[in-house]
């Protein structure tokens, strides 16, 4: 992947929301590029996390990044 592709808008084919930024890679084909909260949900529903808990998580991770706390 180039360096400029992670900076332009994509749609993801899972939940249909636009984002920007480095994609993740499904866990269900190894290959289809997916925004990186439908990566973390299906990291965390592979632990066994249920979806009330992971949308608590990528909540958390969201805000986290706002204020400028996280990496």
């Amino acid at each position: 992947m180039k360096e400029n592709d992670a900076i332009t808008e994509q749609m993801c084919p899972l939940c249909g929301r636009f984002y920007k930024g480095f994609p993740a890679i499904s866990r269900a084909d190894n290959k289809t590029l997916i925004c990186p909260d439908c990566g973390t949900r299906e990291a965390l529903g592979s632990i066994g996390v249920n979806e009330a808990e992971q949308e608590k998580i990528i909540k958390i991770i969201h805000a986290s990044s706002k204020n400028g706390t996280g990496s």
